[in-house]
Order: structure tokens, then C-alpha cells, then sequence
């Protein structure tokens, strides 16, 4: 697939964070349906949760059967936003406002060549309230898998957006796509250029000046949108998803760096993998705001972290110093 862009798409182009997105993502890498390297201690201890989930709403399972890998996935259950960050609770009523005769395409087609579904699965989706019933599974989904640790979560996503967004400002289409996917590829050439998808679509489409929505998922992996009605977008895995959720571990042994500058201290050093603010990092690693305030400034005066203001924010990111640290 290509999608060809021109030097109009750039300032159209936009980054939005979608929570239902997450909800459907994190059913799926519950499920089994695939996986994110370094999130299993995540998956383990909310495994009851999810198992209890399935137990007490069969429309969970009913959901889970329409999903597939390598082909049509009805979009109704997991629209793209719009960018303009709507919450979950907007997300969800766009959802539950699907016409049934689309709701009813839709499933035809995902199901068409897909796997038989379970018999009370089947029963659902030929019911006529199978869009609230599928709703409801999503809804539960969030309360359960997702929304306890939205906080975190969203700090971790909101960072990979605003280190995006500046790449894409600053260097261009080919630093932006660069490393979001190894089955995206930049093209330059022509009005600017293309990015290439390693799919099985073997069409081209043009933005025409409407933009490119990216889309940063902590529990997904590369999706895009490219039918209307939705706008044209790509779903991406955040950067260093395994390493920016994880708060500090008091069962793990103390290494070099923990001994040098103090655990928690460590801990903020290489929660910056990317830039961050105070409020993110406190949101992310559970640490006081004090305490992570203290260590900032710590970092700051040794030379591993800089500070640079973006607007009324405070971003840290750390010096090459840092950087080298962090990673040893």
C-alpha cells in the first residue's frame, strides 16, 4: 500500500490518543491474540480480572470472536478518532450511534471467511440490539482492563505524541515514519512523497490535503485506516512501551546505576527515554511529586537531564551524559 502525501499534508496532519482504542487492544493482548515484548508482568496481574470479565458478560467473548489478524475488522467497534481528544465516554457514543444495517455489513463482511464463530456469539450478532450489546462488552472492557490505570497510561502515550508531533515539524515525513513500524517505509519523491505499508493492499491512496492521523497504542500494534468514512490513519506502538510503565520494582536487584545515584533516582532517569514533564513522570512511576521534583533537580545540577519550556510546560530529557547512563 501507499499513501502519497503532499507538502499540504503536513500541516493537516495530526497525533490523537483514542482510549477505546486502548480498551480493544488490551482485550486482544489479554486474550492471547497477540502480544507487546515486555508487558507480560502486566498481563499476568490483571489476568483474573480479565478471566472474571469473560465469565460474567458473554458479549466480551462475542467480541473477541470478530477480531482477526490479516483482515477486515468492522470498524464501527473501534473508530478512529477525530482528533480533537475526545474521552472514552465520546468514543463510546459514537460506537453506540451505529446504524444496525451498517453495524450488520459490517459483521457480515468480518465474518465473511473468518473462523465460525460460538453459537452464542452467532445469537448476538443476529440480535437487534447487537451494537449497545457490543457496546456494553467495550464499556467493560475499559472499566476493567483499562481505565484503573488510564493516568499512567495516558502520561506514557501523551509523551511519544509530543516527541512525534515535533519530529514531524522539525524534520520532516521521513524522521516521523522512520521508526514508528519496520512495515512503514518512507519514499520521497514526486508533489513530496509516499509512505509505503508492507501489506496485502496493493493500491495507492492520496491524502489530498486532508493529513495523516497517528495514533500511539501502548497495548496495540500497527493498524491504518484508509476507508471512509474515517479519516486516514495509522495506529502505531508508543516508543519504549515495556520500560515507561514500569514503576519502580522493589523485588528487583539494585544495579550499578541504582547504586551510583540512588534507586529512585534511576528510576526517573530512565523513565526519560523520551522527554517528559513532572506531572507525566509522577503519573507514570506513582512517586510523590515532591520526591520526583528533589530528583529532577538532582539530575539537572549533574548534568544528565535538561530542561526545556514548551508553552506553560516544563519538559526534562536527558543530556548524552544521561542517555549513556541510563543505558549502561
Amino acid at each position: 500500500m501507499r499513501i502519497e502525501v503532499t507538502p499540504a499534508d503536513m500541516a493537516a496532519s495530526r497525533y490523537a490518543i483514542s482510549p477505546l482504542g486502548e480498551a480493544m487492544w488490551a482485550l486482544r493482548l489479554y486474550a492471547g491474540q497477540h502480544s507487546v515484548p515486555g508487558l507480560e508482568p502486566w498481563v499476568a496481574r490483571g489476568r483474573p480480572a480479565y478471566d472474571e470479565l469473560r465469565r460474567q458478560l458473554p458479549a466480551v467473548g462475542a467480541l473477541l470472536a470478530l477480531l482477526r489478524r490479516g483482515g477486515y475488522n468492522a470498524d464501527f467497534i473501534q473508530p478512529p478518532p477525530d482528533g480533537t481528544g475526545r474521552e472514552f465516554a465520546d468514543e463510546l457514543a459514537v460506537v453506540r450511534a451505529t446504524p444496525l444495517a451498517q453495524a450488520r455489513d459490517e459483521l457480515a463482511r468480518n465474518l465473511a471467511g473468518h473462523r465460525t464463530p460460538p453459537a452464542y456469539a452467532r445469537q448476538i450478532y443476529a440480535s437487534p440490539d447487537v451494537v449497545d450489546q457490543l457496546a456494553d462488552a467495550i464499556e467493560a472492557s475499559w472499566t476493567t482492563l483499562v481505565e484503573p490505570e488510564w493516568p499512567r497510561l495516558r502520561a506514557v502515550l501523551e509523551r511519544d505524541l509530543v516527541h512525534r508531533a515535533g519530529r514531524l515539524l522539525a524534520y520532516g515525513w521521513g524522521a516521523a515514519v522512520a521508526d514508528l513500524d519496520p512495515r512503514l517505509r518512507w519514499v520521497s519523491g514526486g508533489g513530496l512523497g509516499a509512505i509505503e505499508v508492507a501489506d496485502h493492499d496493493p493500491r495507492s491512496y492520496s491524502l489530498d490535503g486532508r493529513g495523516l492521523l497517528f495514533i500511539p497504542t501502548v497495548f496495540g500494534m500497527m493498524i491504518n485506516y484508509v476507508e471512509p468514512p474515517w479519516p486516514f490513519a495509522i495506529v502505531y506502538r508508543a516508543s519504549g512501551v515495556a520500560g515507561l510503565l514500569g514503576a519502580p520494582d522493589p523485588a528487583r536487584p539494585d544495579d550499578a546505576l541504582d547504586r551510583l545515584v540512588g534507586r529512585s533516582r534511576a528510576t526517573v532517569l530512565r523513565a526519560l527515554a523520551l522527554p517528559a514533564t513532572t506531572s507525566q513522570l509522577v503519573a507514570q512511576l506513582g512517586l510523590s511529586l515532591g520526591g520526583v521534583g528533589d530528583h529532577l533537580a538532582v539530575l539537572h545540577d549533574a548534568g544528565l537531564v535538561t530542561r526545556v519550556r514548551s508553552g506553560r510546560a516544563v519538559r526534562y530529557r536527558r543530556t548524552p551524559l544521561g542517555d549513556a547512563l541510563a543505558g549502561g
